[in-house]
């Protein structure tokens, strides 16, 4: 099996070109919990429109001493929930906290939905930095790098070898007498979010892509033009897509200029294609979309971006 039979991706990923989507939540931050009421419309809404994505966070703390807006429910029963709401649209955690959760767990939940759900898991997976999360859990937090590359190497060899025999801190598998159930359809992409306290020369070795947060052009131009290098080197003309982030406040002014927020702008549609063109140019292969900062209705947003600004990205 390899990521070429495997529909979401293809769906998403080629190169030289571009895709669209977004996180979830989908409302704007506040000092509440987000209601998550109309999550079903927008993710079919979202669909419809023919975005390539839904993308999901991974939080099991709320941080009472932050303004922390993440997201309500757990990842995988609310991955499951949107993926039984929609038909085909791909659906990427961003990320699964792999020294938070068992690697084994981990597998088995990737490959029943992968079986339930075929070809639509995009698996990001991360070391995490929510200190809450590790605190509740009882998980040092300062070796969550080792734990990290620990579990996905337990992880990927679950859901890329057949019967592997895997004898490690987390538990002993016996490839002769026991094997996980059930068995994933096609390869399940999976890419590393951040750094995870890694090396870019582990991440383009071993994650089957890259998911990154937003920079201003010529550092991202300079970070996906280094990855791609190292990626070469290792597995020369191997195509592995760089993801990443990109906070809006979509103006009601299709002519706004850009006004910075963090970790992203405040602007109109116009403006929002030039950038997007240049996020293409340099190598970005699907970019997500975070409402943490809108002010206009998401209903509102997503109908405008899809009308204007997907048809010169859409899905393949």
């Amino acid at each position: 099996m390899s990521l070429n039979q495997h529909k979401g991706f293809n769906r998403m990923y080629q190169k030289d070109k571009m895709t669209l989507g977004f996180l979830t939540p989908f409302e704007p931050k506040s000092n509440l919990l987000p209601k998550m009421e109309n999550t079903v419309s927008l993710a079919c809404k979202l669909e419809k429109m023919g975005f390539a994505a839904i993308w999901l966070r991974d939080v099991t703390m709320q941080d009472l001493e932050s303004d922390d807006h993440g997201q309500l429910y757990d990842l995988w029963i609310y991955l499951t929930y949107l993926a039984a709401q929609t038909k085909h649209i791909a659906l990427g955690t961003s990320s699964v906290v792999l020294p938070l959760r068992h690697p084994v767990r981990v597998a088995k939940e990737a490959t029943s939905i992968d079986r339930l759900f075929p070809d639509r898991l995009i698996m990001g997976v991360a070391s995490g930095d929510r200190k809450k999360d590790f605190t509740a859990l009882g998980v040092e937090r300062e070796g969550r790098g080792n734990l990290f590359q620990e579990n996905f190497s337990i992880v990927e060899r679950l859901l890329k070898e057949v019967q592997p025999t895997i004898d490690s801190n987390q538990g002993m598998i016996d490839g002769r007498s026991m094997k996980l159930i059930p068995t994933p359809v096609t390869t399940i992409p999976t890419m590393v979010t951040g750094s995870s306290q890694q090396s870019m020369d582990w991440i383009a070795e071993h994650g089957d892509g890259w998911i990154q947060y937003p920079r201003n052009i010529e550092e991202q131009t300079s970070l996906i033009r280094n990855y791609r290098e190292l990626v070469d080197k290792k597995n020369p003309g191997l195509f592995k897509p760089f993801t990443q982030t990109l906070y809006i406040d979509l103006s009601e002014n299709p002519n706004e200029s850009p006004t910075e927020i963090p970790l992203g702008y405040r602007l109109g549609r116009n403006h929002l294609l030039e950038l997007l063109f240049k996020f293409k140019e340099i190598g970005v292969n699907h970019l997500v979309f975070v409402p943490y900062f809108a002010t206009r209705p998401m209903d509102e947003m997503i109908q405008e971006i899809g009308e204007e600004i997907l048809p010169h990205f859409p899905t393949h």
